[in-house]
């Protein structure tokens, strides 16, 4: 019944739309590179020595606890406190685990016996009881109260020691990066307890969900507070995304705050980490060896060797982080390295004259000086290039940068007008072989432009370009390429002479506003699939251009060519089902019958009708004038104005996401009428059929003590309970009355005048008692179509409301009552209105006074959700309760 009422063009239009959201679920969930992270293994049993915490802090917060992480011999010696070492502290994030800290726990132990306890760090790890603080809120301010306690009880742990600390390093995961951020914004905290901050995979500029307003408010607190003290805040920071692997919190969302007063801060995506260069998932990326042995080594980089801490010295933080996170010049770090460098010696200096030279050196007994007179060269060309593959060996200068296979330097020659010879070193190396290439060129040869392709061009069009020459190194600009909604593949073809050995290529894809290069390699000759895509939009006034840094083999010739491929849903599916709902209140109000809900979806749920007026108003609040009296309304910021500040909105994302909305909501629409009709089916094996009611009354005997008990159930537990329950049993109401119907109508004869002639009888003494309604089988119809439709609301208000639910279930033994609670004022105010409705039919509204109203708020309130619950979904069942209320008050006026 409910396909017979959509046509066939619609139902392959949402057909289609189905296809199309697979298409894109697919590329989320599988369309990025292969786990290529190494885990991590413990060399012997970890432990973890629970640190006993004062007996009200115990009381005050009893589902939390703080562990010393250790391992063999180790642990053995730290069971006897005080310590020695230096204080790390691991928050996990959402659901995590204290036990997460393991990895970089062992990695340290592992490092600092290499160098027989020099050094040593200390991890400890608190236990957050596995709280799903990402899905709600009201935890996260207790959390960050109870770390701020943890660092305390940490510091009192090395009282007396000769070189006790007076701060610790965070590590936070995911939402536990947050935390640690705010300990901030707490009025009694000392910023000095903190001396650097890590975070990993953790979304720093806007929750990935908005499911309730304590995370909003949490983070407006936090970010606020971060960017109105930026000058006084000195705390060394460092943020690791996890790239687009990571589908649970997208890279976007990690990138901390560039303020002009604060300048402690790096945001970087783990693809682009020097000697890591791989995407992580949101778990793996606290076990990734790779990442995790680049942060240890950093971490014994910042150690004081006076204080035997971590240097209290901002400047050297950022510098030890910058060597190791972003920038590797393929040497350890030095706080002040030498510039200068003595070639004086006995060793052998070879002049090289020509403009393109390779040297393959192997068991050379002794040290070789290449030298490169740069006087004639600097009328021919502009820029120098060296790549070695020996990795591990000396560098002179601190120019090179490292990559997976080689090391390399580009000069750009008018920079070093002084300069009269470049000079390669070749150590003595014996029973290794590596390969030096230096190579001097003209920057138009190797700096080629290549415009992205049309946005809707959908693979039609391509763009390619041939790299003719023999060159070492070349520079792709990707002109017109800088939004986080364009997406490509980039396809290399390297095609190569007879080459014996195999040859490695390397595509690097540098993002120059932001941390985000991946790097891709390659065996030659091959074809190569490159993903083109941001984490972070191309800033108004940055000029910048992305690039692909093509290091490549002189005996290969290459192709490059790329092709198009193509949190705020629920708000626009609810959009759509508030445009329905109207259309089926006013044609109740003017017909006196309720349409199908399909039919009402295609004629009602038109983009027209909600998008214009969010986009007069975000044009309108670009004056002065508008913006204060939009003030002075105190209404909320418009969410697409804050979409737009994360580089999420552009001009089709909302016509695309309300036909996304729409098909949503057929679906949806469809699943619930079959529900229904299954388990009025289910209802009819299993118990004697019922009848259609002889009497409607709108407030049964039972119903005052089951709304009060529901009330009374959401003030003492939790609101959402409270709300689901009261679903559970307007669904009973529905399922009953379609059971009904179904007994009725297999009950009734053929003859069709028969059926009439009832049905008149039926009307006529409808109009002739007010007080005692009977049902007809229309009616029941009538009201079964209205409320389908109402079921469709109700299930996305209870799935969102859902969440909070989850946490009271799971931190049950610890709360009865949760505290606070984001669902209960909406519960006070569903529970009677969800129990008036279940026992509401077409036939007792009709002639409501209220019913035109009821009618007529559907539509600005399906703009509203749109304009203030795309990026805060907690306000979408705010505004699509209203209508239901005022359904429900029909009833009585």
């Amino acid at each position: 019944m409910f396909l017979h009422s959509v046509n066939l063009w619609n139902l392959a239009f949402y057909v289609f739309m189905v296809f199309l959201a697979t298409l894109g679920l697919w590329d989320v969930f599988f369309g990025f590179e292969e786990n290529k992270c190494s885990m991590s293994y413990m060399f012997e049993y970890p432990e973890y020595q629970k640190i006993e915490l004062p007996k009200k802090l115990a009381k005050r917060y009893p589902a939390y606890e703080l562990y010393l992480y250790g391992e063999g011999s180790y642990a053995e010696e730290h069971k006897i406190l005080p310590l020695t070492g230096i204080p790390v502290l691991f928050l996990p994030g959402n659901a995590g685990s204290y036990k997460q800290v393991r990895s970089i726990g062992s990695i340290a132990l592992r490092k600092a016996e290499d160098i027989d306890f020099k050094y040593h760090f200390d991890f400890f790890s608190v236990n957050f009881n596995e709280e799903l603080v990402a899905l709600y809120g009201g935890s996260l301010q207790k959390q960050t109260k109870f770390v701020h306690e943890c660092i305390k009880t940490i510091l009192k742990l090395y009282k007396g020691q000769e070189f006790a600390p007076k701060s610790v390093a965070i590590i936070g995961h995911s939402m536990g990066g947050l935390v640690a951020r705010a300990l901030l914004t707490l009025k009694n905290f000392k910023h000095d307890l903190i001396n650097l901050l890590i975070t990993q995979a953790t979304p720093h500029v806007a929750p990935v969900m908005p499911l309730d307003r304590f995370i909003t408010d949490f983070y407006t607190t936090v970010n606020n507070y971060w960017i109105l003290n930026a000058r006084h805040i000195n705390l060394t920071t460092l943020s690791v995304a996890g790239g687009f692997r990571d589908y649970q919190v997208r890279s976007g969302l990690t990138f901390l705050p560039k303020l002009s007063h604060h300048t402690s801060a790096l945001s970087v995506v783990s693809s682009a980490v020097p000697k890591t260069w791989v995407s992580t998932d949101h778990l793996s990326i606290v076990w990734c060896k790779q990442l995790q042995l680049t942060t240890v080594r950093a971490f014994f980089d910042l150690i004081d060797a006076d204080t035997k801490q971590i240097t209290q010295n901002s400047k050297k933080k950022l510098s030890v982080l910058s060597h190791h996170f972003i920038r590797h010049p393929s040497k350890h770090f030095e706080e002040n390295p030498a510039i200068i460098s003595d070639l004086t010696g006995t060793s052998m200096w070879v002049p090289v004259k020509v403009s393109k030279w390779t040297y393959v050196a192997y068991n050379e007994s002794e040290k070789i000086y290449f030298t490169f007179p740069l006087e004639n060269h600097r009328k021919i060309y502009t820029h120098v290039y060296c790549q070695s593959t020996m990795l591990q060996g000396v560098d002179l200068s601190w120019k090179a940068e490292l990559l997976p296979t080689i090391k390399f330097l580009t000069l750009r020659l008018q920079d070093y007008p002084s300069l009269s010879h470049l000079v390669v070193y070749v150590p003595s190396v014996h029973g290794s072989k590596f390969v030096v290439d230096c190579e001097f060129f003209k920057k138009e040869t190797r700096f080629i432009q290549l415009p992205v392709t049309h946005l809707f061009s959908f693979g039609l069009s391509s763009r390619k370009v041939m790299l003719n020459t023999n060159g070492l190194y070349y520079n792709i600009e990707l002109l017109n390429f800088g939004q986080i909604y364009q997406a490509f593949k980039i396809n290399v073809v390297s095609k190569c002479s007879a080459v014996k050995e195999e040859i490695t290529s390397i595509y690097k894809l540098h993002i120059p506003w932001s941390y985000e290069d991946s790097l891709t390699i390659a065996q030659a000759p091959s074809s190569t699939e490159i993903s083109l895509k941001l984490h972070i939009a191309q800033p108004e006034n940055d000029s910048h251009v992305a690039l692909l840094k093509m290091y490549t083999s002189s005996d290969c010739r290459y192709e490059v060519s790329f092709r198009f491929h193509g949190g705020a849903l629920p708000a626009y599916v609810i959009s759509n089902m508030l445009l329905t709902y109207r259309g089926q209140l006013y044609s109740l109000f003017s017909t006196g019958c309720c349409l199908e809900y399909a039919t009402m979806l295609d004629k009602e749920a038109k983009p027209y009708k909600v998008d214009p007026f969010v986009i007069i108003i975000k044009f309108l609040l670009g004056y002065k004038w508008f913006k204060e009296l939009w003030d002075v309304l105190l209404l909320p910021e418009l969410d697409a104005i804050i979409l737009t500040s994360q580089s999420m909105c552009f001009p089709l994302i909302s016509l695309i996401l309300f036909l996304f909305g729409t098909c949503t909501a057929y679906w949806s629409g469809l699943l619930s009428s079959a529900s229904v009709r299954l388990l009025s089916s289910l209802w009819l094996a299993l118990k004697r059929p019922s009848e259609l009611p002889k009497d409607i009354k709108m407030i049964s005997p039972d119903l005052p003590f089951l709304t009060i008990v529901l009330i009374i159930v959401s003030w003492t537990t939790c609101g959402a309970l409270a709300i689901l329950l009261s679903y559970v049993y307007y669904v009973f109401k529905v399922v009953h009355l379609q059971a009904s119907l179904t007994t009725f109508k297999n009950s009734q004869p053929v003859n069709p005048k028969h059926s009439r002639r009832s049905e008149k009888k039926s009307n006529h003494h409808k109009d002739s008692s007010v007080h005692h309604l009977r049902l007809s089988a229309n009616d029941a119809e009538d009201s079964l179509r209205m409320h389908s439709t109402v079921i469709n609301l109700l299930t996305w208000i209870v799935f969102l409301s859902m969440p909070s639910l989850i946490y009271w279930l799971k931190n049950l033994r610890y709360y009865f009552k949760l505290n606070p609670d984001p669902c209960k004022p909406l519960a006070f105010i569903l529970i009677p209105t969800m129990a008036v409705l279940g026992n509401t039919y077409t036939v007792s509204i009709k002639s409501s006074k209220l019913l035109k109203t009821a009618s007529q708020f559907p539509l600005p309130l399906a703009v509203g959700v749109i304009a203030f619950g795309s990026a805060h979904l907690y306000r979408v069942p705010c505004f699509a309760f209203i209508p239901l209320l005022l359904h429900a008050l029909c009833n009585f006026m």
